[in-house]
């Protein structure tokens, strides 16, 4: 993970990998689509392999036919939908550790299977009803 965080390019290395030119990357910065990071002295821009993953969706999207202001609301919405799936696997996780829980401390019986009263299915089983 830090492998690919780590901004280790200069924006004319960064561009050459984007397939873009270096001003590009300057207007994608200004409009907020992709935020290099900065030496210490904050005069130079560092882009990462994240960084470089981003341009080329950036790429891709206005190859679609996507205006800036499009593509980041659709990058914003794909951070937001891999949070949301981030969520969800957590609750998933959460609630299968809860289920297994309640069946080894309850000793609840699983929904499949039927109870038997001295040979015949109780009524509340019955189909008719």
């Amino acid at each position: 993970m830090q492998y690919e965080t780590q901004a280790v390019y200069v924006i004319s290395v960064a561009a050459e990998l984007a397939g873009m030119h270096p001003q590009t990357l300057r207007i994608y910065e200004r409009r907020g689509l992709v935020q290099p990071a900065r030496t210490a002295g904050g005069k130079q821009r560092r882009y990462s392999n994240a960084d470089i993953a981003q341009l080329l969706r950036i790429a891709e999207l206005a190859e679609l036919g996507m205006n800036l202001e499009g593509i980041r609301q659709v990058m914003a919405l794909e951070i937001q939908v891999a949070q949301l799936k981030h969520a969800v696997a957590q609750l998933q996780n959460q609630l299968e550790r809860a289920l297994e829980n309640s069946h080894t401390k309850y000793g609840l019986v699983p929904l499949n299977q039927t109870a038997m009263f001295f040979g015949r299915t109780p009524s509340v089983f019955d189909e008719e009803r």
